[in-house]
């Protein structure tokens, strides 16, 4: 986190762990404003920039989605794959300033910008990690679009566009209400911080997830990498994949799931009525059967504003048709399965 970010936030008495803002000392408050007017710090993603003569190529023969489509107006969600077609990493990829710039969360850059820089070979592509570069924040809620256009920024109508406005671009997101991320210099977005903190509640990091969670936007954390291929979290449904591009790690695996094969496992959203916390990858059971083997995983996990948690869960499809499915063992708490915003037979 930039120095001077971390000096505005602490005026606003950020409580800030290993560079993410767990909150802003209100947390049962923040956490019951999620469906109203909030701005997020989002230094818990990190940043890896891209350029070079050969860089569109290079992030073409590397991700799921189709690089082509990404530029100054346009970004687009993605997935970095093994040759298994296990993703490695989900991420937000967009164009500011003549670099592409991955947007991840931190306890996976490193190792996904070592990964990447093994294939460069004699490509002009320069990979770093950006994550000081830029300030990231979010902001979301009814009224939102309608504050930053008031700050003298465009904002995108629709979802993964982008406007750029000085130094300051805004990329519309998936979200049951309008959300935004805003990437821009520290000196450029600490106004920023400040228009909008005045009309919206400062929430922590946890509950952007949440908002994700809602919103059915898998995010592969460090305990769920190499565990699921692309369809297994939903992201064809999103716009995270493109079936008419060139070849990719692990292209021909999730081109066969989606032409040949038939999914199993698909991501449901649920909710958990449990005070035990539950975190990402943890095993699920199925509480119908003496089957001891785990009929799937947790994606992402947040506090629910209802009490409980709120979960994103690869699930055995016939296990979540039965309706009792539990997390740890067999006799845990059971997933309530809930409605995402988009039809899985879509």
């Amino acid at each position: 986190m930039q120095s001077d970010w971390q000096v505005n936030l602490d005026k606003y008495q950020a409580n800030i762990l290993d560079g993410k803002v767990v909150d802003f000392g209100q947390a049962e408050q923040e956490l019951a404003a999620v469906s109203n007017n909030v701005i997020c710090d989002l230094s818990h993603y990190g940043l890896i920039s891209a350029a070079g003569a050969d860089t569109a190529d290079f992030l073409q023969g590397q991700f799921s989605n189709d690089v082509r489509n990404v530029s100054v107006e346009s970004s687009q969600l993605n997935a970095y794959c093994s040759p298994k077609g296990r993703i490695l990493a989900s991420f937000r990829l967009f164009y500011f300033k003549d670099k592409y710039y991955l947007q991840l969360p931190t306890s996976l850059l490193e190792q996904t910008l070592k990964r990447l820089r093994m294939f460069v070979m004699r490509s002009q592509v320069t990979l770093e990690n950006a994550s000081e570069e830029l300030v990231r924040m979010g902001a979301a809620g009814p009224d939102i679009a309608q504050l930053i256009s008031d700050l003298g920024f465009a904002c995108p109508a629709e979802v993964d566009a982008a406007k750029q406005t000085g130094n300051v671009l805004v990329i519309r997101i998936p979200g049951q209400v309008p959300r935004f991320e805003i990437h821009g210099p520290v000196a450029e977005l600490i106004p920023v911080w400040e228009g909008l903190a005045d009309k919206s509640t400062m929430v922590g990091s946890a509950i952007w997830s949440l908002l994700d969670i809602q919103t059915g936007l898998p995010v592969i954390q460090s305990e769920t990498t190499e565990s699921f291929v692309p369809q297994m979290v939903n992201l064809e449904l999103i716009n995270g994949v493109s079936f008419k591009k060139g070849c990719y790690p692990g292209q021909e695996i999730v081109a066969r799931m989606q032409y040949l094969g038939k999914l199993k496992k698909r991501m449901f959203r649920a909710h958990i009525q449990s005070d035990e916390s539950i975190y990402p990858g943890d095993a699920l059971y199925s509480g119908s059967s003496d089957n001891k083997q785990s009929v799937g995983n947790i994606v992402n996990a947040q506090p629910s504003p209802d009490g409980g948690y709120d979960v994103l869960a690869v699930i055995q499809v016939t296990e979540a048709d039965q309706g009792e499915v539990r997390v740890g063992n067999k006799n845990g708490s059971i997933l309530e399965i809930t409605k995402l915003p988009y039809s899985l037979s879509a």
